[in-house]
């Protein structure tokens, strides 16, 4: 297999991974949504915040880990090592899930009934120990597939385990069960997920020979890795995660943390739908690209910037102009409060995604110690501005927050990205790229007041994705390499071939 046909295999069982799960996922968050209603629905995203948070806590950095040194250990054609480091990395997970469990449960006990009073205290306890246990190995064994840049194991997991979910859910809805009952989904889904992840993995692993020792310096590696990942990636969950939602049931209200939950969670889903395609393979690429040289990591820096960039500015536009619209149809208009909290995250979310070629560089390179450094600072920015802005302002204290910390992360990520490898992005097609955005938005501006709202998105969505491509090609935000091989697979369609597109891509490759 080329490296040409290898890339588009990756990327296309990418795609379905991302897109099965983004389609489906939103559908069950409908569904719990619109049943619970926000106060419900700000309950139960609570709970399953806490299952999040407790996840990467008992991963600590082992799922990185794992993308990290299959990957290397690939490319450098060690495979024989590529089990025995699995077995480590495994190892020091159940240690670490091990402490989580015993402080959750400690903390449970203590204040359990103060977060989340609303749920019986065991039944809770019960629930947080099983997710936790069952979805952390499921992240570690995802973690080893996309090491081997096997993402059809993505796409077969999230094939069978969604739509079982949504099953799941809309006959819960159907029968109007009560909030444990979905809780109870959420738990057997994780299950599914788990077995499933680890039979396809285990297939994935090459034999070792027996007796088989990691070598010191290898072992030191992973140790140093996985030391300062465990509380970088930590540290970073906090700074990206909902935490906003813990803080507005405790000081505002659980409408209010509903309202953000949906927000939140629909501008998450959208930014991994389209920008996660591509960034969904960039920590194993960059590892590999670092070592054949800092030119190659610095390239594909340079040039996954601005790829997330292109993908990132048009849902950047559409989804702020048409995010009250959007919300309503979606969830109803008991979440009508949510729209313009949607606009804001998903205009956060969407930056901070462009930035992952830098983050993924960042951690390839094992820079953890400047962005361990770079996260305390962030989650004591979160933490205080979060409780005294949502004490202060509430649902807009939280959106106040939320941005102060994410265009921070941008600024300094960024520039230690450049710094390491001695490149800086595109700075001058970046601008070029915002610029078509936006013109593309107000464009589309007047249909949001002259359509009804479901015709307004859809009609909306074609303009915005329309005059964006044009202008793009208009602005010369297209390098070279890349309008060539548009043309080519244009020029797959044979007779097919649309004569305008032919002369655009023409065009616009004697330009660039």
């Amino acid at each position: 297999m080329t490296v040409s046909s290898s890339m588009l295999s990756r990327t296309m069982f990418s795609t379905i991974a991302i897109y099965t799960e983004f389609v489906i996922g939103m559908l069950v968050s409908i569904l719990i949504a619109r049943h619970l209603q926000p106060a419900g629905f700000g309950t139960y995203s609570v709970a399953v915040w806490m299952v999040a948070l407790g996840v990467v806590l008992a991963n600590s950095g082992t799922g990185t880990a794992a993308i990290k040194f299959v990957a290397e250990l690939r490319g450098s054609g060690d495979t024989a090592l590529i089990a025995p480091t699995l077995a480590y990395i495994r190892r020091a997970q159940h240690v670490f899930l091990a402490v989580v469990l015993a402080i959750g449960g400690a903390a449970m006990l203590l204040a359990g009934d103060h977060v989340v009073p609303e749920l019986h205290h065991g039944l809770l306890t019960a629930f947080l120990a099983v997710s936790v246990v069952v979805r952390s190995q499921y992240m570690l064994n995802i973690g080893a597939a996309k090491g081997f840049e096997n993402f059809r194991v993505l796409a077969v997991v999230a094939g069978v385990s969604a739509p079982l979910t949504l099953l799941m859910v809309a006959v819960a809805a159907w029968l109007d069960a009560p909030i444990e009952a979905f809780l109870g989904i959420f738990v057997l889904s994780g299950v599914v997920l788990y077995l499933m992840s680890r039979r396809h993995v285990a297939r994935l692993i090459p034999p070792s020979p027996e007796g088989i020792v990691l070598p010191p310096e290898l072992l030191a590696r992973v140790r140093r890795h996985m030391r300062l990942t465990a509380v970088t990636v930590s540290l970073g969950f906090l700074i990206g995660s909902e935490i906003e939602v813990l803080f507005l049931k405790m000081y505002a209200s659980e409408s209010m943390a509903g309202q953000f939950k949906v927000a939140y969670q629909l501008a998450s889903g959208a930014t991994q739908l389209v920008p996660g395609v591509f960034g969904a393979i960039l920590l194993p690429m960059m590892a590999n690209a670092l070592k054949q040289s800092t030119e190659v990591a610095a390239q594909r820096f340079v040039t996954s910037t601005r790829y997330l960039a292109l993908l990132a500015a048009p849902l950047i536009a559409f989804g702020m102009l048409f995010s009250g619209a959007i919300v309503t149809v979606l969830y109803g208009k008991a979440y009508a409060p949510a729209g313009p909290v949607f606009a804001a995250c998903l205009m956060g979310l969407a930056i901070t995604t462009a930035t992952q070629g830098g983050s993924s560089l960042l951690v390839s390179a094992d820079r953890q110690t400047s962005i361990l450094k770079l996260q305390i600072v962030l989650v004591i920015l979160k933490l205080a501005l979060g409780i005294a802005l949502i004490k202060l302002y509430g649902l807009a204290g939280a959106v106040y927050a939320f941005w102060v910390v994410s265009l921070v992360y941008v600024m300094v990520v960024i520039r230690l990205a450049i710094h390491t490898c001695g490149t800086s992005p595109q700075w001058g097609k970046l601008f070029r790229i915002a610029l078509a955005a936006v013109i593309a938005a107000a464009v589309a501006y007047p249909v949001l007041h002259h359509l009804p709202a479901v015709a307004a998105i859809l009609t909306g969505g074609l303009v915005v994705s329309l005059v964006y491509v044009l202008l793009t090609f208009a602005f010369n935000c297209w390098s070279q390499t890349d309008i060539e091989q548009m043309q080519a697979l244009h020029g797959r369609l044979g007779r097919r071939r649309i004569p305008a597109v032919d002369f655009l891509l023409d065009r616009a490759r004697q330009r660039a």
